[in-house]
């Protein structure tokens, strides 16, 4: 079952979206804003989101900017204008589909339906997995292997080994490794970071010694030759 976030300030509209979704075999998962909306996002496991634009605190333009930054989950944006400027500014920002408010639930989700199975055929095409002797990390499935059995690991876990992975062989400083993986609005210290470190290098048990400590600078992710 494809799980779809929906984004929007107004509880009438999340309620009709959720309403047609179910009944066309979605699960849904609510946010009332952009801020809420980048949070589900890092804990939760989703396939599309439904993106409202005018909303308070943080508005879906700039909600989306900052998911790209670690997501490429599918958008698709929903406007009560329909002006061609919004529409060019969604896809700069990485918008996949435009839908202007008052709008077709029907319509809307023959677009989900679309997209979704164009990601599907691209993931099918292009499996995107990193393997390395006894470690498996499955970036599509959001999966980590080790000795052929899946490990558990925490959402923030996850979006760290999976930075760390991309970024195999790159010095990265703490403050890089905060900044995009906690984001911009995280108020913690490099505790957080340190604790974090320490408990993936547990669950990657004889792995853990491809994080490597930068003294004073941070960490790399080091495989050996």
């Amino acid at each position: 079952m494809y799980k779809l976030l929906v984004v929007d300030d107004e509880e009438r509209i999340r309620s009709l979206i959720k309403k047609y979704a179910q009944f066309e075999g979605y699960e849904i998962v609510e946010a009332f804003d952009g801020l809420n909306a980048i949070e589900l996002c890092k804990s939760e496991v989703l396939d599309l989101i439904i993106m409202d634009i005018m909303m308070p605190n943080l508005d879906g333009f700039s909600a989306v900017k900052e998911i790209r930054k670690y997501s490429s989950i599918p958008v698709i944006m929903l406007s009560a204008r329909g002006e061609e400027y919004d529409r060019i500014h969604g896809f700069e920002v990485g918008v996949d589909d435009y839908v202007v408010k008052p709008f077709s639930p029907k319509e809307l989700f023959m677009r989900v339906s679309a997209i979704l199975k164009r990601v599907q055929s691209e993931q099918s095409k292009h499996k995107d997995v990193f393997e390395y002797k006894d470690l498996k990390v499955d970036f599509t499935a959001r999966k980590v292997f080790l000795h052929d059995e899946e490990i558990d690991l925490s959402p923030k876990e996850y979006m760290l080994l999976f930075y760390l992975v991309r970024n195999a062989g790159i010095a990265l400083t703490r403050e890089q490794l905060i900044h995009d993986v906690w984001g911009y609005d995280f108020y913690g210290d490099d505790r957080t970071l340190d604790t974090h470190i320490k408990l993936l290098r547990k669950s990657l048990k004889d792995y853990n010694v491809l994080i490597v400590t930068l003294r004073g600078v941070g960490y790399r992710f080091e495989i050996e030759n």
